[in-house]
């Protein structure tokens, strides 16, 4: 097949993208596809219409590459690509959206607040830092919804932190989203598949540094990878449980990651879903694929595939 592969972009993600770009690049090229790499940009669309690729594999990481606007691209172009759809897209890259919706799906999240900018500003930012202590307690996690790799993320302990983190935060997006902390291992759950996805082999993610942020997860060494958790098998089986519930409610198709923290080692609660989960040397997915018997290349290849499936 003749594949276009799409990474790079304007998006705070950039540097993983491309390395998750070229990782795929590879891989198809050792599968004898006919490749080639795309940067995205706004001459995009012309470039695909005139190559004109039997399909698109998106190595784009956050916005515009995971947030449906390039998948909708693809479909006004009809071309095939890789991944999730519009919709699931534009739901799983806004981490409050997300949340909601599995609240009223049922499945566990952990408790949180969500405030708009004017509400960490001027004479209200009292009441916001009052109502954050008095709902949800203190350590906090402060997050920019719609960043990926941890970018935009704070863990706040004491009650001077919070208003500087929520500045911080802020800095991304024009909401910011205030999570409790809950102590126990984070766990993620890879999944490959369409309407009957399988859940791959689940990883138990131990950060060097005491917080799985950026530099943990693309700095070699300083984070680990355990498979499988070190948790009991029915904790295990409930992550497998919630994880295929979220994905296929949301309504991701092809790849995907449902990433957990389990309080105190028997609670599962859903953080967020990826649909466009990192595919570098030190990602997840692919490590997971690994446990399950899928070499890097064969991952790639299947992820060709569900995206072909009807």
């Amino acid at each position: 097949m003749k594949i276009a592969v799409l990474m790079g972009g304007p998006s705070s993600e950039r540097e993983v993208s491309l390395k998750s770009g070229e990782a795929v690049y590879q891989a198809l090229l050792s599968k004898g596809h006919e490749v080639y790499k795309l940067d995205l940009s706004p001459s995009t669309p012309l470039d695909l219409l005139s190559s004109r690729p039997d399909l698109v594999f998106i190595a784009l990481h956050g916005k515009p590459g995971e947030d449906g606007s390039v998948q909708g691209m693809l479909e006004l172009l009809g071309i095939p690509y890789t991944g999730s759809g519009v919709l699931a897209s534009a739901i799983t890259i806004d981490k409050i959206v997300t949340k909601q919706l599995l609240q009223q799906a049922g499945l566990p999240t952990a408790p949180f607040l969500m405030f708009p900018r004017h509400q960490c500003q001027g004479e209200k930012l009292p009441q916001t830092l009052e109502e954050i202590q008095q709902k949800l307690g203190l350590p906090v996690i402060v997050k920019a919804p719609t960043q990926g790799s941890t970018i935009g993320t704070y863990v706040v302990r004491s009650p001077e932190e919070i208003a500087p983190a929520l500045f911080k935060a802020l800095q991304y997006d024009n909401r910011v989203l205030v999570e409790k902390f809950l102590e126990g291992p984070e766990i993620t759950a890879a999944i490959l598949g369409n309407g009957e996805p399988e859940v791959l082999p689940l990883i138990e993610i131990v950060s060097h540094t005491g917080f799985y942020d950026y530099k943990a997860k693309y700095t070699p060494g300083l984070s680990e990878h355990l498979i499988p958790p070190r948790l009991p098998q029915d904790v295990q089986d409930e992550v497998r449980r919630i994880a295929k519930e979220a994905y296929t409610f949301i309504g991701c198709r092809g790849f995907g990651r449902v990433d957990f923290i389990v309080a105190g080692g028997c609670e599962p609660y859903v953080l967020e879903i990826n649909s466009i989960p990192g595919l570098t040397s030190t990602s997840l997915l692919p490590d997971a694929a690994q446990a399950a018997g899928y070499s890097f290349p064969d991952l790639v290849q299947k992820i060709v595939d569900l995206a072909l499936e009807t």
